[in-house]
């Protein structure tokens, strides 16, 4: 398993179409074969900026998914509402913390 995080900054006047369009497909994202979690967090003092994390059975689902006609609807429409580039992380999950 592997984790995916991605930093979206948006345009001010946008945060509310992200989060509309967040809403309407987080459940098909959250059921994408190999996706295990997925949850979007907003910075505290910038609220242009927002992060998706998500964990992912491997890297072979991440790519089908982001070969899929999903990510063909979602990812071009959020592109759209950036102040600037994304960016993104793929990590080892190392240890759980409790």
């Amino acid at each position: 398993m592997f984790v995916r995080i991605v930093k979206l900054t948006l345009k001010e006047d946008k945060i509310d179409d992200f989060k509309a369009h967040f809403e309407q497909h987080k459940d098909q994202i959250r059921n994408f074969p190999g996706c295990q979690f997925l949850e979007v967090y907003q910075d505290k003092n910038n609220p242009s900026i927002w992060f998706t994390y998500s964990y992912w059975e491997d890297e072979a689902n991440l790519e089908e998914y982001k070969n899929s006609n999903l990510f063909g609807e979602v990812w071009p429409y959020v592109k759209s509402l950036f102040k600037d580039r994304a960016e993104a992380w793929s990590l080892n999950k190392y240890a759980t913390l409790k």
